[in-house]
């Protein structure tokens, strides 16, 4: 089970604190995918997963959702509980009650249908670019495992592009290498990269758990987009879908010894700054 550094209000209080200069972020660790980003006055909370279900998480929630009163938008990946948390959502969005909801527009119409209101949802899709405070947000399609489409509303699972007081990161969300998404991402050219790492399987896939990179492959990933920084996740959550961190952090650093990745503990405030190039 993964240390938490800070916790509810300790963690809300510390988020405050942080006063990024320009070309740097602050972000914290919720476990799972789940990052808060700071930059300027702009909070962004990616994948927020934070339902206390002990038995099926293996690492705590390090907030609980009524203490969340600082975003300005929730960035979920897509709908899977761990990404879109249902069980969170409403008393997330009531205690951040200013704070838009970026998803795919596959996921907005079905949230629509499930009685969030359309106010608070920003639909974004594949090469698309929504402003969320002083952040610019960009869709990149993604493969979990496969790319699934609607022919009207586009692609379900998606990673984001976020530029954030002069600083660019790549969260991946949930998927694997296609053709096509290094180049996708390197138009960005992005200074942190967010990958999941817990790979895939065929006993995984027949229980309906679908995979994402492998360690190797998401070393690889960093290495054709050489980041400043490389932040592994999806590792630590759910018994039998886990993977061993340090086998990540000891290919990259075998392989492409200039990508430094960070690998801390929830609640833990950490900072990425912009690469100069």
């Amino acid at each position: 089970m993964a240390d938490v550094l800070l916790w509810g209000q300790d963690l809300v209080a510390d988020i405050a604190d942080a006063e990024p200069p320009d070309g740097e972020l602050a972000f914290w660790w919720l476990g799972q995918n789940g990052f808060i980003v700071k930059g300027a006055d702009t909070v962004l909370y990616i994948d927020p997963y934070l339902a206390d279900t002990p038995g099926k998480r293996l690492t705590p929630p390090p907030l609980r959702p009524e203490e969340v009163s600082n975003a300005t938008a929730f960035l979920c990946s897509h709908d899977h509980s761990d990404h879109v948390d249902r069980a969170s959502l409403p008393t997330l969005l009531a205690a951040s009650p200013d704070a838009r909801l970026v998803v795919s527009r596959v996921v907005a119409h079905q949230l629509q249908l499930d009685g969030y209101p359309a106010a608070r949802l920003t639909p974004v899709g594949d090469g698309e670019t929504v402003s969320i405070g002083q952040a610019q947000v960009t869709g990149i399609r993604a493969a979990h495992e496969f790319f699934d489409h609607h022919p009207a509303l586009g692609y379900p699972h998606l990673g984001f592009v976020v530029r954030l007081n002069g600083v660019c990161l790549f969260h991946a969300g949930d998927g694997v290498p296609w053709e096509g998404l290094v180049s996708a991402v390197a138009a960005h050219r992005p200074d942190g990269l967010f990958v999941p790492i817990n790979g895939r399987d065929a006993e995984r896939f027949r229980r309906g758990c679908l995979g994402n990179f492998t360690f190797q492959e998401a070393v690889d990933f960093a290495g054709a987009l050489e980041p400043a920084l490389a932040v592994p996740m999806h590792y630590d959550m759910f018994e039998g879908n886990t993977e061993r961190v340090e086998r990540f952090v000891d290919y990259l650093k075998a392989k492409y010894p200039s990508i430094p990745a960070w690998v801390g503990r929830c609640g833990e405030r950490a900072r990425l700054q912009a690469k100069s190039y």
